[in-house]
């Protein structure tokens, strides 16, 4: 009736081995171990409101050990290292002003060579464009500017 019961899914003959755990026996406990206090505490004996009367040992909380206080920082040290800091921001702070100087110098460079380039291109136009000459020949000696205006 269960003939497939054994068999791993996907193969047809491989059997399962089932594995079931066995139990362990009970353990043996390990012996308790009384701690004795290093006095022995006084009985309390507290009377609630309904009457009852309660009879224990009273337990003083646990105290921390108390901090030992923390020794002065020297006012040289303070000093030193405040200067430390002071000197850090003034070198980023040369820093950031180097690369600024750097950075403005190259845009004022590329600045000045597109306005060569601009005014060169303008200046090619205007001799290769200009009317009344014979040829591509041009004679820079000879060209005028009159009114804003090339003349060549």
């Amino acid at each position: 009736m269960f003939e497939h019961a054994n068999l791993v899914p996907g193969s047809r003959d491989a059997t399962v081995e089932v594995h079931r755990p066995t139990p362990l026996g009970p353990m043996p406990s390990a012996p308790v171990v009384p701690v004795q206090p290093g006095t022995i505490p006084a009985v309390t004996t507290i009377v609630l409101p309904d009457g009852r009367v309660v009879t224990g040992y009273s337990l003083e909380p646990a105290k921390p050990e108390p901090v030992a206080a923390k020794p002065p920082v020297s006012r040289a040290a303070v000093n030193i290292a405040l200067g430390g800091i002071g000197f850090g921001a003034v070198c980023g702070g040369l820093f950031l002003l180097t690369a600024f100087i750097t950075a403005l110098t190259a845009l004022i460079t590329q600045l000045i060579t597109l306005a060569a380039v601009i005014f060169g291109g303008w200046v090619a136009v205007q001799v290769f464009s200009a009317t009344g000459h014979s040829g591509n020949t041009f004679n820079i000696r000879k060209a005028v500017f009159k009114r804003n205006h090339f003349h060549g």
